[in-house]
């Protein structure tokens, strides 16, 4: 998450930098601060877009943070919006702006907590992508839509979910960097890699694919090659039940846990 943080106290976007901080540290997440000390400077980051979420203060010297907020929504009107204040009173005048949540002063660590856990579960997850060069375009192709990628020549063919084929100037070793330790993808032959979430099975020496391509695996390393997909499977496995036990964890955080 990118999130800018809008206060004309700079005690405010101290504190709220390093709860954010914390936040990150313990939830895995990362998260880049943005402090802004009036809403004109705030509207001008603004406009070149990336943000996640902005935490607004109402209160401010110059423009006042609905205004801020009124025009920020004539720029985008899907930005998740956070008000804090240290008065209810405009809290009608907020949600016309399409705010998120409304958080008042002074506020606690587990507060902002429980706000940060909930835009995770709004934001859409963010998809990794590569841009490649087939017929002289640049073509960007998201890495989930891959089912297996194949060496031809000086060339891959890199064959997507929807039976595609892109087929571009490329090593092997070439595409393992740009993925960049992806461990969706596996090698599984020389000049073969599957895309692990569409494996359907292992049968004697092939890889079956949910297509029904059959690709030949490396005998010497059979065992361990269908080792490294249960545990990309079983690694899955865990992260769905971390994702659940965050949604819970502010609530421990309250008791003391």
């Amino acid at each position: 998450m990118k999130i800018a943080f809008v206060d004309d106290e700079q005690k405010y976007l101290d504190e709220m930098t390093a709860i954010v901080r914390d936040f990150s540290t313990q939830y895995c997440c990362q998260v880049e601060t943005v402090p802004f000390l009036d809403g004109e400077t705030f509207l001008e980051a603004f406009g070149d877009g990336g943000f996640s979420a902005v935490f607004l203060d109402i209160y401010m010297d110059g423009m006042d943070g609905i205004a801020t907020a009124l025009k920020m929504r004539d720029m985008d009107n899907k930005c998740v919006l956070v008000f804090l204040t240290s008065s209810v009173d405009f809290m009608p005048d907020a949600f016309s702006c399409h705010a998120f949540e409304y958080i008042t002063k002074p506020f606690s660590p587990q507060r902002i907590f429980k706000v940060l856990t909930d835009i995770l579960e709004v934001l859409p997850p963010l998809q990794k992508y590569i841009e490649v060069i087939s017929d002289r375009k640049i073509i960007r192709i998201f890495l989930d839509k891959i089912a297996s990628v194949i060496t031809d020549a000086h060339y891959l063919d890199i064959t997507l979910v929807d039976g595609e084929k892109v087929h571009c100037r490329m090593t092997m070793s070439e595409f393992v960097e740009l993925i960049d330790g992806d461990f969706r993808f596996l090698l599984i032959n020389k000049g073969i890699t599957v895309n692990v979430e569409y494996i359907l099975e292992f049968e004697s020496s092939c890889c079956v694919m949910e297509n029904g391509t059959r690709f030949p695996v490396r005998v010497r390393d059979r065992l361990k090659i269908e080792q490294a997909a249960r545990d990309y499977n079983f690694r899955k496995i865990r992260e769905r039940q971390a994702h659940f036990a965050r949604r819970s964890a502010p609530e421990d955080i309250k008791k003391g846990d």
